[in-house]
């Protein structure tokens, strides 16, 4: 294994501000390209897609729960497959508690192609009380880039999508996937994922998950 240098302070330091200089710029380009993500076109769905969770059947305007925004976790899980994929559950076990995510109008679910009756013991094993659906047999997944053809068989493919509500219209604002989920999980780093950001309630004032008004 190969280690870091042995350095005095003064060049530890030295070499800590101009790494710094860098981590600044990186976090100004994240900065803009979040702006730029926010100003993406969007397009409508059809907000009748079918799915099953536990309180049974439920439609794309349900996952909403009311709020405005909606972010899908395109949870590896094949209909034939007897647990979830260990990657997808490592991404979600960093999610938290979504108390902070539905304070600024924004859901959370998961969503796999695997029955309910396969996602409900694996989530029970997990300790999970995230939301999380079944979207088989519809369309979901492949329709938004989440299983994809190879062979004549569906690949299941990791993925977040974002969704914004206006009444009763639904519409796909962006999609991520792969590789492209390295480092989100935490609250910032999905709201960034949304057109309406970090503030959709005009403050990012953060409390104890307990404390939020409903």
């Amino acid at each position: 294994m190969s280690l870091p240098e042995i350095v005095s302070r003064e060049q530890w330091r030295a070499a800590r501000e101009e790494l710094l200089r860098k981590e600044e710029a990186v976090g100004r380009a994240r900065q803009a390209l979040s702006a730029e993500r926010r100003r993406l076109p969007m397009v409508e769905v059809d907000p009748a897609y079918l799915f099953e969770g536990g309180d049974g059947k439920a439609t794309l305007l349900d996952l909403f729960e009311g709020r405005t925004q909606l972010v899908v976790h395109h949870f590896m899980f094949a209909p034939h497959w007897e647990a979830g994929c260990p990657c997808c559950a490592a991404f979600l076990d960093q999610v938290g508690h979504l108390a902070h995510l539905r304070a600024r109008n924004t859901s959370f679910a998961a969503v796999s192609r695997a029955p309910f009756t396969r996602i409900l013991p694996f989530k029970a094993r997990m300790g999970w009380a995230v939301p999380w659906y079944s979207s088989s047999p519809g369309d979901f997944n492949p329709d938004f880039g989440a299983s994809v053809e190879r062979d004549g068989e569906l690949v299941e493919r990791p993925g977040l999508s974002c969704f914004l509500r206006q009444c009763d219209r639904v519409f796909h604002t962006y999609s991520v996937y792969d590789e492209g989920l390295d480092g989100l999980g935490a609250v910032a780093g999905l709201l960034d994922l949304t057109a309406l950001g970090r503030s959709p309630q005009g403050s990012d004032r953060l409390r104890y998950h307990d404390e939020y008004d409903d």
